[in-house]
């Protein structure tokens, strides 16, 4: 699909517009395009159904999130990044809030529409944790994907009840989510070729017996 522009983000906030009046069982494809100013030809040439709309709103997201993201410091750890990125997520979705909220519950109520939305969501979850700096591609990168998306939806039950005006509730369930996905990533991904643990600093030699000299081979020697 060609680049996010205009018509992207009128679509999907028109649809978000009337996802939140009318719930998402009525959010049909006239009732877009006359909220969006547009016309059902203009949305057939673009989407190919109202999912379609929503994923590209996901997308909308991605790129509103990815635009604000600055280069990653060494200083922050890869928790405190992630922990940004989300939070400047959840910041992006706030002025569709009841959009968002809406959808999500018909979503959840109907299994098949949500499994047809994890291609779309994982996608997502990727680039959050691009901009977090951390890889995610190849399979590591995928099972990276799935357990952020996992922390992404823990996160989303708290947002739902939500209405602090500093997302306090929001922060406290992502530290906490974050704080159990890196505990269980430190676990997993050294046994599945990703980081590795830090190898604890080599003892020093007793003084009784001394080390090789400096240059001196390391490899045992070959038994006669």
């Amino acid at each position: 699909m060609d680049g996010i522009d205009a018509f992207d983000r009128d679509v999907t906030a028109a649809l978000m517009r009337v996802a939140a009046r009318e719930g998402w069982r009525g959010t049909t494809l006239p009732r877009i395009a006359a909220e969006a100013g547009t016309t059902l030809a203009a949305l057939r040439a673009r989407f190919g159904d109202r999912a379609a709309i929503l994923d590209r709103f996901m997308a909308v997201i991605d790129a509103t999130v990815l635009a604000g993201t600055a280069p990653a410091s060494e200083a922050d750890t890869p928790k405190d990044r992630l922990f940004d990125v989300l939070m400047r997520r959840f910041d992006a979705l706030a002025p569709h809030r009841a959009g968002v909220l809406a959808c999500w519950q018909a979503m959840r109520a109907d299994p098949v529409a949500l499994a047809c939305r994890a291609p779309a969501a994982l996608t997502s979850m990727r680039w959050m944790l691009e901009a977090a700096g951390i890889p995610a591609t190849g399979p590591l990168g995928m099972l990276r994907a799935k357990g952020l998306l996992a922390v992404w939806l823990s996160v989303f039950r708290a947002w739902e009840t939500d209405e602090t005006a500093d997302l306090a509730p929001t922060m406290a369930a992502l530290d906490k989510a974050l704080t159990r996905a890196e505990s269980l990533a430190e676990t997993l991904e050294p046994l599945l070729g990703g980081r590795r643990r830090a190898e604890p600093p080599p003892s020093e030699p007793a003084a009784s017996e001394p080390g090789p000299p400096p240059g001196a081979a390391s490899e045992p020697d070959t038994v006669k």
